[in-house]
């Protein structure tokens, strides 16, 4: 299936789907999943409790709130997959961070379980087929598509690549 049409996702996931540079779910993986363990796993220690702003997340909380969102996102695309109908409600990726508790967290424990979902989205993604891939259901309040939400997680996972590198001065 190819990229999604706009009209497959809410307009504000739309940085996202265009920070996805690949025609199809396949080529999402093979273009990102590799790149994104190896600027996962390569963030420095020194980093951990950095902040570029006082009121901004910490390295650590980043790392956390995207595991978190890729769990929610994966579970959404699941949910629609399988045809369920069930109405998914938002989250306030806010309230996940602050109630995480990631200062009893070591920066190495989040790198490896934000590896491992990876590892496992990327499993879900791959075993959807194309007929998966175009069903339509409804999260926080707005129509989507699987193969959106598929864009969605890795644009997301790439938004915030670019912030760790920009903000953070988080490199390779």
């Amino acid at each position: 299936m190819s990229r999604p049409s706009s009209t497959h996702y809410a307009s504000y996931y739309t940085n996202y789907i265009e920070a996805a540079q690949a025609e199809n779910v396949a080529e999402l993986i093979t273009n990102y999943s590799i790149l994104l363990n190896n600027f996962i796993q390569n963030i420095p220690e020194e980093k951990a409790n950095y902040k570029y702003a006082a009121n901004k997340w910490n390295v650590k909380e980043v790392l956390q709130h995207l595991i978190d969102t890729e769990r929610i996102f994966a579970y959404r695309a699941l949910r629609i997959a399988r045809n369920d109908s069930t109405l998914l409600a938002g989250f306030d990726e806010n309230s996940y961070v602050e109630n995480a508790n990631t200062i009893e967290r070591t920066l190495q424990s989040l790198k490896n379980e934000l590896i491992a979902v990876r590892k496992s989205t990327d499993l879900l993604l791959q075993s959807f087929n194309e007929k998966q891939l175009q069903q339509v259901g409804t999260a926080n309040n707005h129509s989507i598509t699987v193969n959106a939400i598929c864009f969605i997680i890795f644009g997301h996972l790439l938004h915030h690549k670019k912030i760790l590198e920009e903000r953070y001065n988080v490199h390779l």
